[in-house]
């Protein structure tokens, strides 16, 4: 059986470029799971994990938000930012999460009470995603 073809792309680089079996993500509406000869969509993407396979390897890659195409037999992944789980630097994701929490937990502070919260997702997905 023909594989897909999966390219996840960021403004700033190509992340990855790879033949797979199977990609699973998280959409805004829900999560979603792709086989070779799924039919053509388009959704948004949440913040979180994105995983695929190649026989019997599962990787991990962080995504933050961003669209999937699935067309043809490829899924083109177009992310504000993505990491592969082997390149997350544990270490700065769990300062910036604790930045966020302590933003978000200071009542004087004036801040985009958003922004703060999905700096907070954002780093608590990285280190998910360096956990696996």
């Amino acid at each position: 059986m023909e594989g897909l073809r999966l390219d996840i792309v960021t403004p700033d680089k190509v992340v990855l470029n790879a033949e797979v079996d199977y990609v699973g993500a998280e959409g805004v509406d829900g999560q979603f799971g792709l086989l070779p000869q799924h039919a053509p969509m388009l959704t948004a993407l949440k913040v979180g994990d994105l995983y695929y396979r190649q026989g019997s390897e599962t990787h991990w890659v962080f995504v933050s938000g961003g669209f999937a195409q699935i067309s043809d037999n490829k899924v083109t992944i177009l992310a504000e930012s993505a990491e592969l789980a082997s390149s997350i630097d544990v270490e700065r994701a769990k300062a910036a999460k604790a930045r966020a929490e302590q933003r978000l937990a200071d009542p004087k502070a004036e801040l985009d009470i958003h922004r703060a919260e999905l700096a907070l997702a954002r780093a608590i997905a990285r280190i998910r995603v360096a956990g696996r």
